[in-house]
């Protein structure tokens, strides 16, 4: 019997041996898991950073555009400066106007026979793409060179709304501001002294677009007058937005006979 203690405490000595290396091994897993876990939270911690950028592309992106007032390039002719402002609103002209024209002798003349037209062109065609004027070559290359400027100061100033713009057709209003709701209103004739004024008008939002005569007084003197004042009237009908406009200087009759059908054709409109 005493010859057999040794080999017990052989035993014992070579079991607790390899419990302790068991129990060693067993530790080192346990921090594989610790160093995984630590590993791990540090992309949980990066994703909100990620966020931050994307919230600040949607603030930039619903910043407003494609309203206000934009003035094109200035214009060089060979009779003089021609420089065009729009007045843009919901990214659609609804005032265009010459800030500079070619002045002095023959100019002026042309100018206020040519300007009109073109302003009630560019309104008219939401563009550049307008005819020149006959007799004022120059004045209307010289306008839709600085028109179109304007148009891609407009462009380039609404460019970086275009999501704001989309997310807000999803909302619902963008079938109500739809090209759909344009429609276009003739007027009752208003007879004058010098003949028959009938006004057409596009509306469109709420808005007059376009303002038109298909009837105005005809023959003799009444051609000239009919000439300057009409595209003058039919400018101020769609900058007012009503009939209260004022009448044009040596065109009394004309100017009275065009704001009765406007406003006709308004009242038709629903005001």
């Amino acid at each position: 019997m005493r010859k057999s203690h040794p080999i017990r405490r052989v035993v014992l000595a070579t079991a607790a041996t390899v419990s302790g290396v068991v129990l060693l091994l067993s530790l080192k897993p346990a921090s594989d898991p610790a160093a995984a876990s630590a590993a791990g939270a540090a992309p949980q911690q990066t994703a909100p950073g990620r966020q931050t950028p994307q919230g600040g592309q949607q603030g930039g992106a619903q910043a407003a555009a494609g309203s206000g007032t934009v003035t094109g390039d200035a214009a060089q002719t060979q009779y003089g400066t021609v420089q065009v402002r729009l007045t843009v609103a919901g990214g659609k002209i609804t005032k265009a106007e010459a800030v500079q024209a070619p002045k002095g002798g023959l100019s002026d003349q042309k100018t206020q026979l040519a300007v009109p037209k073109l302003n009630q062109e560019a309104v008219a065609a939401q563009s550049a793409r307008i005819d020149a004027v006959s007799g004022a070559t120059y004045t209307s290359a010289g306008y839709k060179k600085s028109l179109q400027s304007a148009l891609d100061k407009v462009k380039a100033s609404s460019a970086g709304s275009g999501g704001s713009s989309g997310t807000a057709g999803s909302t619902g209003s963008g079938g109500s501001s739809g090209a759909a709701q344009a429609r276009t209103v003739t007027g009752k004739v208003s007879q004058t002294q010098y003949g028959p004024v009938q006004v057409r008008i596009t509306v469109s939002g709420g808005k007059i677009t376009k303002a038109e005569a298909v009837q105005a007084p005809k023959g003799g003197l009444s051609d000239q007058k009919t000439q300057l004042a009409v595209p003058k009237l039919n400018q101020e009908a769609v900058a007012a937005g009503n009939a209260d406009i004022d009448a044009v200087s040596g065109a009394t009759y004309t100017s009275t006979g065009y704001k009765q059908s406007l406003q006709s054709a308004l009242d038709q409109a629903g005001g």
